[in-house]
């Protein structure tokens, strides 16, 4: 799947809109090494399509090319990286 997601800096999140409906992987920036993604959101309309997937992998993308420590608040996020060991070397210790 190919979405066109965007990366909002200025809103600290990334969106991707379909349909008009929408999705979001909002984060925060704690510390100068580390982002938090902190809550998901897609839209029902949108749900079970594997948006959520893909909203993870371009946040999770941005971190390593940044080369910042990830945390996840969100619960989806870390459920994702807990299930995806290509990501482990990004989670922040502690």
């Amino acid at each position: 799947m190919s979405l066109p997601i965007q990366h909002e800096p200025e809103n600290q999140q990334f969106t991707v809109s379909q349909d008009g409906h929408s999705a979001e992987l909002s984060y925060s920036l704690p510390a100068k090494d580390v982002i938090d993604f902190t809550h998901t959101f897609v839209e029902e309309e949108l749900r079970g399509q594997g948006i959520g997937d893909e909203l993870a992998k371009a946040g999770l993308a941005y971190a390593r090319e940044k080369k910042l420590k990830v945390r996840t608040t969100c619960s989806f996020m870390a459920g994702y990286v807990a299930q995806h060991p290509d990501y482990q070397d990004l989670a922040e210790a502690g």
